[in-house]
């Protein structure tokens, strides 16, 4: 027997009858030969860590724009946080963790550079609108060696479904869903009160009377929160005290931080950087690299460019503004 048979196997013995089992997916667009040693969701959790769009998340800005010092998260390290989330949940339900943490990983592959300010400038200015999980699947489907990386249809269901209307099909992509939520909200307090944004006498004390006061205590509140409201269910839930503590803590974020013009002053040069990009180069397709029209398989001017811009690192946005509006003796 192979090392992944062996492996398929075990999923059956060890883990509970509503997990997703490796030898039962719904498969590939395109059929391949299956790996002697790596289950299909370990193949395709390799094949996103593998890929330029993974490698360019440590240069996409999380929520503070340039930040100053070597603390602040990045997409990447969110990225990270959410794997790690949703694993210890996946673990604990005894649910798939390798198909977890595929989706996990590859949740954010499609964010813009400049964090949420990029993704709402594209969805302003783009005809067919954009959503950084839409994206993110397109990136894994078509972008990423010119022809998609050819996931599992429940990692590119996991991935799609993580944020929006749709919810996943299996229980480790619902899981995905609630450790982005957990991840941003802890990690993006830690942020802002590490850049003076906020102090912790600014969180609302009736959240953190039921989270906790430090990160690491809402993390582990909120972990176990979906773990004992879902151990029993055939669903991903979390128990109802706590789910309104987090999106209570999740609306005071987007009064304080998100939607606050003033915490992340360097916002407003961020959007005009985006909106100069994209219509220097629909107006000039000439400046588009000729690899990307294949990339993007298709000759829509607006879904190129679109593709080019969303795939871009925040440094590379800014040298790119910089090559095409700002004289060589001024750089």
């Amino acid at each position: 027997m192979m090392i992944r048979e062996m492996t398929e196997s075990a999923e059956y013995q060890t883990l509970r009858p509503a997990a997703q089992k490796s030898d039962a997916t719904l498969g590939r667009k395109r059929k391949e030969e299956k790996c002697s040693i790596r289950t299909e969701y370990q193949r395709d959790r390799d094949r996103i860590i593998h890929s330029k769009a993974f490698r360019r998340l440590k240069h996409k800005t999380q929520v503070f724009l340039s930040p100053e010092g070597d603390h602040y998260r990045t997409r990447l390290t969110h990225t990270l946080e959410v794997s790690q989330i949703a694993r210890t949940i996946a673990r604990a339900l005894r649910l798939n963790e390798d198909l977890t943490e595929a989706i996990a990983l590859g949740h954010d592959l499609g964010h813009t550079p400049f964090g949420h300010t990029g993704e709402a400038v594209l969805d302003e200015i783009c005809p067919q609108g954009f959503r950084h999980n839409e994206q993110s699947l397109r990136v894994v489907d078509v972008l990423e060696r010119s022809g998609g990386l050819n996931l599992t249809f429940e990692v590119r269901d996991g991935i799609l479904c993580h944020t929006g209307g749709k919810q996943a099909a299996t229980l480790e992509g619902r899981i995905v869903r609630f450790a982005d939520k957990i991840a941003y909200i802890n990690h993006d307090i830690d942020d802002a009160l590490r850049g003076g944004v906020l102090t912790e006498e600014d969180l609302p004390k009736e959240f953190t009377d039921v989270l906790g006061t430090r990160h690491s205590q809402r993390i582990d509140t909120l972990i176990k929160a979906v773990i004992g409201a879902s151990i029993e269910q055939d669903d991903i839930l979390m128990e109802e005290e706590t789910y309104a503590a987090m999106m209570g803590l999740r609306a005071f974020m987007f009064e304080r931080v998100y939607l606050n013009p003033g915490p992340k002053g360097e916002e407003t040069k961020a959007r005009g950087i985006i909106r100069a990009l994209y219509q220097k180069l629909t107006e000039n397709p000439d400046l588009v690299p000729k690899a990307q029209f294949g990339l993007s398989g298709t000759q829509q001017l607006e879904v190129v460019v679109t593709d080019y811009i969303a795939g871009m690192s925040d440094r590379y946005a800014v040298a790119k503004f910089n090559e095409l509006f700002v004289p060589a003796f001024w750089q």
